[in-house]
């Protein structure tokens, strides 16, 4: 199947990753036809100038790709709740970028004829436009049915991933995954922080930052590494 075309794109969220991804998809080309109001509306309209804000059924209404960017545990309720209301329309793009939920979730658009795709960008964002500088050199988790999986690798590809397909069964170990790495990372760092900070070292996270960079890229270039990592020094 080909590339998607130029597309008209909705987005359901105005917390810091749905405006990030319109951007994202502007920056391709794509036309953004709107987005809800949501946790930071004032740094949506920064990312996303310009962009009218509307509430969910129109930004639906409006849209060849919607991109749904809420809480996880909201998802089910919206998609559900749009379907109810008749929204949902023939070939229409639904997207959501959550870890953990493959296409199944999406089920109740896909019932009324909306092409469901699951397409999760693999960094923590911030909200800001810096984001888009991390998607750059980002992978993204890609869950989509077969004759549509080309279509959502092309989307994260707009975005700037690199996509990493991965089968619906596996999004929980793939969310887990990527809990276990974003927690424990944030979780040292605040510890080894709290520390230099309690012995009287002035910017800890300043003086931590080419340690725990160059530390993390060992780690992964010997995770990465088939022949597996040398012997310590």
């Amino acid at each position: 199947m080909a590339a998607p075309g130029r597309l008209g794109v909705g987005i359901i969220g105005a917390g810091k990753v749905g405006p990030v991804i319109g951007a994202a998809l502007a920056g391709a080309g794509h036309a953004i036809t709107g987005i809800t109001s949501g946790s930071d509306d004032d740094r949506a309209a920064a990312v996303l100038p310009g962009v009218p804000v509307l509430d969910a059924p129109e930004v639906v209404r409006r849209s060849e790709l919607v991109v749904i960017a809420v809480p996880h545990d909201e998802i089910p309720g919206l998609v559900r709740g749009i379907a109810e209301v008749g929204g949902w329309q023939i070939g229409q793009l639904v997207m959501h970028v959550d870890a953990a939920y493959g296409t199944d979730v999406l089920r109740p658009a896909a019932e009324r004829g909306a092409i469901p795709l699951a397409v999760h960008p693999a960094i923590s964002f911030s909200g800001t436009t810096v984001d888009l500088r991390q998607l750059q050199a980002a992978f993204a988790g890609v869950t989509a049915p077969a004759a549509v999986l080309p279509i959502a690798q092309a989307l994260a590809v707009e975005m700037g991933c690199e996509p990493v397909v991965i089968a619906e069964e596996d999004r929980a170990a793939y969310a887990e995954a990527i809990a276990t790495a974003s927690e424990f990372s944030q979780s040292i760092i605040r510890q080894a922080t709290s520390l230099l900070r309690g012995i009287g070292v002035e910017n800890p996270g300043g003086y931590l930052s080419a340690l725990v960079s160059s530390s993390v890229d060992r780690a992964l270039r010997d995770a990465s590494d088939p022949l597996g990592p040398p012997p310590a020094l």
